[in-house]
């Protein structure tokens, strides 16, 4: 009787599946580096040169994931935009410090390799990093069987940043009189999606290719909206104005963000009713009977991002931010108080 011979691939690991996916990203990698890379995708570790002009440089470092908006992207085979989801998690929060985004790694995680899901992935995550500016430099895929539900993969991403000591933003000059930006998200963005997913699926019982036609599109189409990333826009206004504190709307809304700012004499008094609330939010609200106070602890409710700058800067501040695209509102104002956050 001939011995069995027991092989990695055997046990579900496809070490030549991993190694076509390195060469299907090197092309989408390499369209993001700059003259700094010194080494990419495919090596043992990347190189970055930090780049000149900075009198005291502060690295500054972010990490993130998606979260279970991958679930939607799963169940509609649709993975060429959560990487950008992915970028865009990481370096708008690096970004509040006022950093630059210089170089991104991803992680990716799944129990048996799909190189064409992989890729279509990465494909999103190399988008998101040009959006950025910034270069996709490594990253790792993980094939681990049973660990993973077949066709289920999760990601993690990794940003490394920087800006001038001199320049790093603290909040700590927020002060009375001081008025609070909003700039417009495109939907949901990246958090919530535990909720979304038991309303639309569960709840009202849809598909993910079902159109709804208050929200004027398929549901996936709806859901699987991109996280907008900010970079180039408030890079281009901190070269102009003089920005006071900045916060990343993300799971906790603008109530759990923009207080992580706020020194601890001020608040910061927003105004609802100063923009305009997408209607996924209202459909989300009215069809899961979800109580207003929830909608803003859980979402960010059309504010993707929020500034802190003076009144005397306000006109600029806007103006410059609407050359770049984005549609901004004067949302709120800070007063004296106690370092919180009221919606009214």
């Amino acid at each position: 009787m001939k011995e069995r011979k027991l092989t990695y691939k055997d046990a579900g690991v496809d070490i030549e599946a991993g190694e076509k996916l390195v060469d299907r990203i090197k092309t989408f990698a390499k369209r993001t580096f700059d003259e700094n890379v010194l080494a990419g995708i495919g090596g043992f570790g990347a190189g970055y040169l930090l780049p000149k002009g900075y009198s005291e440089p502060v690295l500054v470092s972010g990490t993130d994931g998606v979260g279970t908006k991958l679930k939607v992207a799963q169940m509609a085979n649709v993975h060429d935009t959560v990487g950008i989801d992915l970028v865009a998690m990481c370096v708008n929060d690096i970004l509040t410090v006022g950093a630059k985004p210089l170089f991104f790694l991803d992680y990716f995680a799944t129990g048996k390799l799909s190189v064409d899901v992989a890729a279509d992935v990465v494909k999103g995550i190399a988008k998101g990093c040009e959006i950025a500016g910034c270069s996709l430099i490594g990253g790792e895929t993980a094939e681990m069987p049973d660990f993973y539900p077949e066709g289920e993969y999760d990601l993690a991403g990794f940003v490394v940043g920087i800006v001038d000591r001199k320049k790093y933003i603290t909040g700590e000059e927020i002060k009375p009189g001081d008025v609070v930006l909003g700039l417009a998200s495109s939907g949901i963005h990246s958090n919530g999606y535990s909720l979304v997913r038991k309303l639309f699926f569960e709840i009202l019982g849809m598909k993910v290719d079902d159109y709804v036609e208050e929200l004027r599109g398929k549901v996936y189409e709806v859901l699987l909206t991109p996280t907008r990333i900010y970079v180039k826009s408030i890079l281009k206004l901190l070269d102009q104005v003089n920005v006071k504190g900045m916060a990343h709307i993300t799971g906790g809304g603008i109530p759990g963000n923009l207080v992580r700012v706020l020194p601890k004499s001020v608040n910061a008094v927003v105004e609802k009713g100063s923009w305009k609330v997408p209607e996924i939010f209202r459909f989300i609200e009215e069809k899961g009977n979800v109580p207003e106070e929830e909608m803003f602890k859980t979402f960010n409710m059309g504010i993707g991002y929020t500034v802190v700058v003076a009144p005397e800067d306000v006109e600029r501040a806007v103006e410059v931010l609407k050359s770049s695209g984005e549609e901004v509102f004067k949302i709120g104002k800070i007063t004296e108080g106690e370092g919180k956050v009221v919606i009214e």
